[in-house]
């Protein structure tokens, strides 16, 4: 699949919305502050496709880009950002928890900090992934903000918690060097074929 050829088809604000026409989706989420839409942008080549925001929370919707003309990429919105409204964070998880429950997620992508001990919103986030019965890759981007010393035991703290029995492959990532992008696309077409 060639991550290269990405458009952009559209940003779901309601259920409605959603695309239902049998190609594989494969979903992104991630806290806030976590360099989601820099991971995006990273595995499709591209600077600024999905937008990066100077403050985060910036995905309200739900982003449909097309991959090759065969898979979406899916961006969901960012969880765990405190200065949006309760109505905001109230529609946001509405949105999040149909999307979930349609079965449309074909993989699951859950990007999490490498800097820090998962929160209590990715174990939740990675559990609607398990409950979706969709496979799930966990990416723990801002790996270049790290010491070399420092990676091996926050990697496994990441293992531990959020994929205690091995269900899900943890890419080590760097949205900002490209450290396991090539991992990163493995791992989807894998999942994909």
């Amino acid at each position: 699949m060639n991550f290269n050829r990405a458009e952009f088809i559209l940003s779901a604000v309601e259920p409605s919305k959603f695309l239902r026409d049998g190609l594989p989706q494969i979903a992104f989420a991630g806290r806030s502050n976590v360099g989601k839409s820099s991971v995006i942008n990273r595995v499709l080549g591209r600077k600024n496709f999905a937008h990066v925001g100077a403050t985060p929370g910036k995905t309200t919707q739900v982003n449909y880009f097309k991959i090759d003309g065969r898979a979406y990429l899916v961006d969901l919105p960012g969880y765990g950002y405190a200065k949006v409204s309760k109505a905001e964070r109230a529609r946001w998880g509405a949105l999040m928890e149909r999307y979930f429950a349609e079965g449309l997620i074909t993989l699951g992508v859950q990007i999490v900090d490498a800097r820090h001990k998962p929160t209590a919103d990715d174990l939740t986030m990675v559990q609607w992934f398990y409950d979706s019965g969709c496979p799930v890759l966990i990416v723990a981007n801002k790996l270049d903000k790290l010491k070399k010393s420092e990676i091996g035991p926050n990697l496994q703290c990441i293992r531990d918690l959020l994929c205690p029995d091995g269900q899900a492959e943890v890419i080590p990532f760097s949205a900002e060097k490209g450290t396991g992008k090539d991992d990163l696309i493995r791992s989807i077409e894998q999942a994909l074929s």
